[in-house]
This record gives structure tokens, sequence and C-alpha cells, in this order.
């Protein structure tokens, strides 16, 4: 005989408590403009011409030079650099959306737009003619030659698997240029200095470049990575840093540099050679040290010892 049936029903069942909600994701803020601005112009890589830049004015005046030059000489620096880093953005706005690592770089992001950073970079490319006015005739006679350069390097990638040695010669300019400022001429000892930093540069870039060595050659961008190899293109890189300390060395030679000077050259070559002991093909992780960190002291320290040695001389 089966059991009698309670007369007791289930009673529905308890709502289940709902699950705490995790706090709406407070908006990332909108930089500032001029923060903006400076990112997008990489405002603290001035750090690497601006020191051998000043570094050519000292040597070409064989002491400071007047207040006056050396003021446009930094204005017609950041004009020309202000100018060239914009249009390099503007240039590389599809490729930089399409690449993970530059996709959160002001435009691509839509931080800023392509429109501000063409009127950034006419205005920038406007104020770089003017100091160039400034300073003297030769210098604004070759104002465009050199905006042709500094602008044109965006373009290289496309093209030549040698644009690192084109971003050197963008670099470059400024120490011929400081140079002409001052004295109104050119000279062999600034285009030996010129030339230590094209290959300092184009050295340098090899090894920021691997990073994108995957992206570069999916895209059909001509870069040594993209082309050699890691391994190859970090020998390569190895190569421009030994021409660069030799041309550096040249130019201590020529201007009669004293034991101040020199030591800022050896220094340089100890900054050259830890870069390449730190960055391995198979490990990247290190480039931003050896890209900014050991070329931003290089510049600073060969600045500092061959303004020392320049000041100690003539006093």
């Amino acid at each position: 005989m089966s059991a009698p049936e309670s007369d007791v029903r289930p009673g529905p069942s308890p709502a289940a408590a709902p699950k705490p909600q995790a706090p709406p994701a407070l908006a990332k803020p909108k930089p500032h403009p001029v923060a903006a601005t400076l990112s997008l112009i990489r405002f603290a890589h001035t750090v690497f011409a601006l020191p051998f830049a000043l570094l050519a004015a000292l040597l070409a005046a064989g002491g400071v030079p007047a207040p006056r030059t050396l003021l446009w000489i930094v204005i017609a620096m950041v004009g020309a650099r202000s100018a060239a880093m914009s249009f390099n953005r503007i240039a590389d706005h599809d490729l930089d959306a399409k690449n993970p690592r530059t996709a959160s770089r002001e435009l691509p992001s839509g931080v800023l737009t392509r429109r501000y950073a063409a009127l950034f970079c006419a205005g920038s490319a406007a104020l770089f003619v003017l100091a160039a006015s400034q300073l003297n005739r030769l210098c604004l006679l070759l104002s465009p030659v050199a905006l042709a350069i500094v602008l044109g390097y965006s373009l290289t990638k496309r093209f030549t698997a040698l644009s690192h040695l084109v971003l050197g010669l963008s670099l470059a300019i400024a120490p011929v240029g400081a140079w002409i400022a001052v004295t109104g001429a050119v000279a062999p000892l600034p285009v030996v200095l010129g030339l230590a930093v094209v290959f300092w540069v184009a050295g340098f870039d090899v090894i920021y470049s691997l990073q994108d060595e995957a992206f570069d050659r999916e895209q059909g961008l001509r870069s040594l990575p993209s082309r050699l190899g890691g391994r190859r293109a970090l020998l390569v890189s190895a190569l421009f840093h030994a021409a660069a300390l030799g041309f550096l060395f040249a130019t201590f030679a020529l201007a009669g540099g004293g034991v101040v000077f020199g030591v800022g050259v050896l220094l340089a070559g100890a900054f050259l050679v830890r870069q390449h002991a730190i960055v391995r093909p198979g490990d990247l992780s290190r480039v931003d040290a050896a890209f900014f960190t050991a070329n931003g002291w290089l510049s600073i320290v060969v600045f500092a010892c061959g303004a020392a040695d320049i000041l100690l001389r003539g006093r």
C-alpha cells in the first residue's frame, strides 16, 4: 500500500540573491591637449639631437655663442623636430592603427585629429623657417632642404630598408645646421660630427625596429630587421655603431679635444656596447633601456664632456 500523499505542498523556492555587480569602469580621462601634443611629437626624445646641436654651436664659436643665436638655434630645433614628428604620425596613421604596439597613439586612438596634427605640422615648419631667417642667409636658403629631409624620412620605409640611415641624416642636420647658424658657412668638423650622428641614430633605430619585424614584413614595409632577420640586423646595427664611434673620435681629433672630451668619447663607446649587450633577437624586453636610456645618456654625456672641454680650454 502506497504511503499517503502529504497535504503539505512545497512552497515556491526563494529567489536567488542577486549577485553583486562590479562598479562600472571609470572612463579613462582624456589627456590635456598640451600633454597629448607633447606625446604626439615625443618631446622627451629631443634629448637625442639637441645636445649635438649645442655641442656644434660651442665648437663653432670656440666657447658660448651669443645668447640670441643660441635661442634661435633651439627654436629652429623645436620647429623642425615638431614638424617631422607630427608629419610622421600623419603619414603612419593607418599603419599605427593596425599595429598593436602603436594603436594607442594619439591619432589612431582619437585623442587628437589628423586635421589638428596637420595644422600643428604646418605651424612648426613655419616656425623653423622663421628661426632660420633670424640666424643668417645660408640657414634660410637651406631650410627647405632640411624640411624635405626631415619630412621625407617618414615615407622612406615604403621603398628602402635603409630608412634607418635617412632617420640618422634627419638628426644629423642638427649639428651641421647649428655650426652654420654660428659661422654662416659649412666646414669639415660639423660634417664629421654629423656623420657620427647618422650612424649612431641608424644603429639604435635598427634595434628599436626589432619590435616590428613581423608587422613590417606582413605589411610590406622595409626595414633591416624585416629584410635580414633580427640576428643579422643586430650585426649591421653594431657596424653602424662602430662607424659612429669612429666618426666621434675623428670629431674629437679635428676639434683638438682635451682629456675631458676624450672621456666623453670613451663613455659614448661604453653606452654603445651596453645596447648590444642587453638586446638579443629572442629577447626584446630591454629594447626601451637600449633605445632611450642608453642613447639619452650618450648624447648628454658627449655634450657635457665636450662643452666642459671647450670652456676649460678657452679660459
